[in-house]
């Protein structure tokens, strides 16, 4: 009798795609902010979007967000095409963001601004400002994520008397208050002291590994302590994507990411791809600038 040929090994499953961009692209009149951008983020990756004033990051977020819309190109998340969705629709689908000026309420408590964020995503929203039993499943809820970002013991303050740090930590409770899958975390370091550099460290560090983040951060610390893998942008193309302390090891990135190149020349576009950056990088880190 012939023996049965050996099980092959069982390839390992692929992870699944959260969020897929192609060929994004973005003008306002002659200037071009994104510029066929394509990016392919696994579920719960830990991603950074780094590059100079001016690079198109900002616009970026914008798109996947849904507070602007692509001249051309497609935003998909698991699968579906969401390139006409609406923000809110993008909301509840689990996108959430937060922002370069942190976005509270000032004449809210600290508490409601967390319930009001994630109101919407709540099984039981309806009615909840009238009845008590809803507002406190709500309120449950908000405090736990005040807790997570050590709000806990400022939760019926008003918002306005929050520090500058203070509510950079609120913009971010406020973002996971719907309990997101693609996180979009715009400057979450800026202006923030070292000590609250470490907290926000520390929280988002310990999200959950179902919880995909794309970064766009000035502090290369931050990026490269959270983020495992960097897209390079400037002047709205992709110089490179790949792992990063490749990326960030790469001369030719760092005067991207500070904008120390010297003036690009008519053919120093540079094109997309996953390997190490070439010479256009730093070329085109001076080019002409789009927004973020």
């Amino acid at each position: 009798m012939t023996p049965a040929p050996a099980a092959a090994a069982s390839a390992p499953t692929p992870t699944p795609t959260v969020l897929d961009l192609t060929r994004l692209t973005r003008r306002y009149g002659t200037l071009t902010a994104v510029d066929d951008v394509s990016l392919r983020l696994p579920a719960g990756a830990r991603h950074a979007v780094i590059g100079p004033n001016g690079a198109g990051k900002t616009t970026l977020l914008d798109l996947i967000a849904g507070t602007d819309r692509p001249d051309r190109g497609t935003i998909a998340l698991d699968g579906t095409d969401i390139t006409r969705t609406p923000t809110a629709g993008r909301s509840r689908l689990g996108i959430a963001r937060s922002f370069q000026q942190p976005s509270v309420i000032a004449e809210l408590s600290v508490l409601d601004n967390v319930v009001l964020a994630g109101w919407p995503h709540h099984p039981r929203r309806r009615g909840a400002w009238r009845s008590p039993s809803r507002y406190r499943l709500h309120t449950e809820s908000a405090g736990r994520h005040l807790e997570t970002v050590g709000l806990a013991d400022l939760a019926h303050r008003p918002a306005s008397t929050l520090s500058h740090g203070q509510r950079r930590m609120l913009d971010l409770a406020a973002a996971l208050a719907g309990n997101p899958r693609l996180l979009l975390l715009d400057e979450p370091a800026a202006g923030l002291t070292d000590g609250d550099i470490g907290r926000l460290l520390g929280i988002l560090g310990g999200l959950p590994a179902s919880v995909a983040v794309i970064l766009v951060e000035h502090h290369v610390e931050v990026v490269a302590q959270l983020a495992s893998t960097v897209t390079v942008l400037a002047a709205g193309k992709v110089l490179v994507t790949g792992p990063t302390p490749e990326v960030l090891a790469h001369p030719e990135v760092r005067d991207a990411y500070h904008g120390t190149g010297s003036a690009a020349g008519p053919d120093a576009a540079p094109g997309q791809g996953t390997g190490t950056a070439g010479p256009s990088a730093t070329e085109a880190a001076s080019g002409t600038e789009a927004r973020g």
